[in-house]
């Protein structure tokens, strides 16, 4: 199956969009007064670390499916030097 031009770039927006919100949320999370209680982690910081971690790596696979989708529409050259795809 081969996404369409628009498909593609909004899954690779999407995977751009996580890496730059996620970790911004990341550190304003780490640095809240709930984050932690006597020096050590609350739940509080362990359960937005564990969305963080989903959030980024599912952004990074859309973000890669994106890629691959856009890779998958270039043309094929008839000389055999396609690209990644030609055979």
């Amino acid at each position: 199956m081969k996404l369409s031009r628009l498909t593609s770039t909004l899954l690779v927006a999407f995977g751009v969009w996580s890496w730059v919100i996620w970790p911004r949320f990341a550190v304003a999370i780490w640095q809240d007064d709930r984050s932690w209680h006597g020096g050590s982690p609350t739940s509080f910081l362990w359960v937005h670390a564990l969305i963080v971690v989903a959030s980024v790596v599912f952004g990074t696979a859309i973000g890669v499916l994106g890629i691959r989708g856009w890779w998958a529409r270039r043309p094929v050259r008839g000389d055999g030097a396609g690209g990644p795809h030609s055979r």
